[in-house]
């Protein structure tokens, strides 16, 4: 007779063991160890994998190639994040802090796709018909999406198969829970299984599912993390909760290109496309000020114009601060150190602040030359000029270094009415209205402070 033995599953990253403990090996994290499955004996494992049939075995030359229809969601940036709009049979994973607008999100599509002429079904696992009812109310005007208050995985993957749907929406993943598997709602054992047997019935039926997952501070709920492998596409909404900016991003696309960003506005009414956002971002910049400089950030195929401040004020401490808002402190010391080390500014007593402005965070290189010459600006007290943009990587040397796709930043810079741009290499863009300067290394900036 086999012998059984129990299987321990931390909710927080996964990682099993053999026996219970109160802390997590892998995350270190306390009392988040579950009894999951029973798990047999190598002996019995091996038993059942010698009585199991050979799968068929195919030549990628005689599969037929048939691709999936691709449909428009009604919102813009949604279609561009996603590669050109959902997918037949897709299963997307929709990210994002609590109250950042997931749900908001979700509610909008439907009413896009309901007025589209699509069937959508909406589950809810958190909220009542009543409550959608009212968010629906202030975000559209249409009532006719059809709406499934449940929680049990069986009972709603029945309602789709009993009906003809192409898009179903989940709100959330982590409110599902199934009697086919042990663990508590939420945890990874019940989220690996709902979201497993949605995307086979999703591939089976060619229903397209958009699954909602939250992302806990604390993570004692698996979060997007888990299942993320599983799934076709992952999009993140993210921006500050208490402001009105949000930015949709997609770290995984099988359908399309990784690192598009969609740009919405919070309002009363939801979500609201913002067609130009380096018009948002730089709508306070309308004269030269000091510590201000501005760069232009390539996210996907979107170039992005963006204001970069920093403030350098004397330190009441022994040792000075380094605070930045949306770009990464530990490049902020780097970008200190190489001026201080190549134009002999002793920044070694002063507090630097940097932030970008409208709550975006900048991960490019190519923001390096704007943030010291924010930093070089406030130190002298000398405003840059008010028409100039800067981009560029800069090494530990001094030196500036390129960044890709020059000439699709210097366009979009003179579309915007900017006569000058900095950077490290030379464009073949031929224009009369914008002047682009190479800058060598940072030694070449100080001219512009004398």
């Amino acid at each position: 007779m086999a012998i059984v033995k129990k299987q321990y599953i931390c909710e927080n990253c996964g990682n099993k063991t053999s026996r219970w403990q109160g802390k997590c090996d892998s995350c270190g994290e306390w009392n988040t160890l579950k009894e999951s499955s029973p798990m047999f004996s190598d002996s019995a494992s091996m038993s059942s994998l010698s009585s199991a049939q050979p799968g068929k075995i195919q030549r990628l030359s005689e599969v037929k190639n048939t691709l999936k229809s691709r449909f428009r969601t009604g919102m813009g940036e949604l279609d561009l994040v996603l590669g050109g709009g959902l997918v037949e049979g897709s299963l997307v994973l929709l990210g994002g802090d609590p109250g950042i607008g997931k749900s908001t999100l979700a509610l909008q599509l439907a009413n896009h796709l309901t007025d589209a002429g699509k069937s959508i079904l909406y589950v809810s696992g958190e909220e009542s018909a009543q409550q959608i009812k009212l968010r629906n109310q202030r975000v559209a005007e249409a009532e006719d999406i059809l709406v499934l208050t449940e929680t049990n995985l069986e009972t709603i993957i029945a309602t789709i198969l009993s009906g003809s749907f192409d898009v179903v929406i989940l709100d959330s993943i982590q409110t599902l829970n199934s009697n086919n598997v042990n663990g508590v709602v939420g945890g990874v054992s019940q989220l690996s299984y709902a979201t497993n047997v949605l995307m086979r019935m999703a591939k089976q039926a060619g229903v397209a599912v958009i699954l909602i997952g939250h992302v806990t501070k604390e993570g004692m709920l698996a979060g997007p993390k888990t299942i993320e492998h599983m799934v076709d596409v992952v999009l993140y909404l993210e921006g500050e909760r208490f402001g009105s900016l949000r930015m949709l991003r997609s770290s995984k696309n099988r359908f399309g290109s990784v690192g598009e960003v969609g740009v919405f506005e919070m309002r009363d009414s939801g979500l609201v496309e913002v067609p130009n956002p380096s018009a948002l971002f730089l709508e306070h910049r309308q004269q030269p000020t000091v510590g201000s400089s501005t760069t232009a950030i390539l996210e996907g195929n979107k170039v992005l114009m963006l204001e970069v401040q920093a403030l350098v004020n004397s330190s009441s401490f022994g040792y000075p601060k380094r605070t930045t808002s949306g770009f990464d402190v530990n490049r902020l010391q780097l970008i200190i150190a190489i001026l201080q080390k190549n134009l002999k500014v002793n920044l070694s007593n002063q507090d630097v602040y940097v932030n970008v402005a409208g709550g975006f965070k900048i991960e490019e290189r190519a923001a390096d030359l704007p943030v010291a010459l924010a930093i070089l600006s406030s130190y002298y007290g000398k405003a840059m000029p008010n028409n100039l943009v800067a981009c560029g990587e800069i090494g530990l040397l001094g030196e500036v270094r390129g960044v890709t796709q020059i000439d699709k930043r210097v366009k979009e810079s003179e579309k915007l009415g900017f006569e000058e741009f900095y950077t490290a290499m030379k464009s073949s863009v031929k224009s009369s209205k914008i002047s682009v300067r190479q800058i060598k290394s940072i030694k070449d900036l100080e001219n512009n402070f004398k």
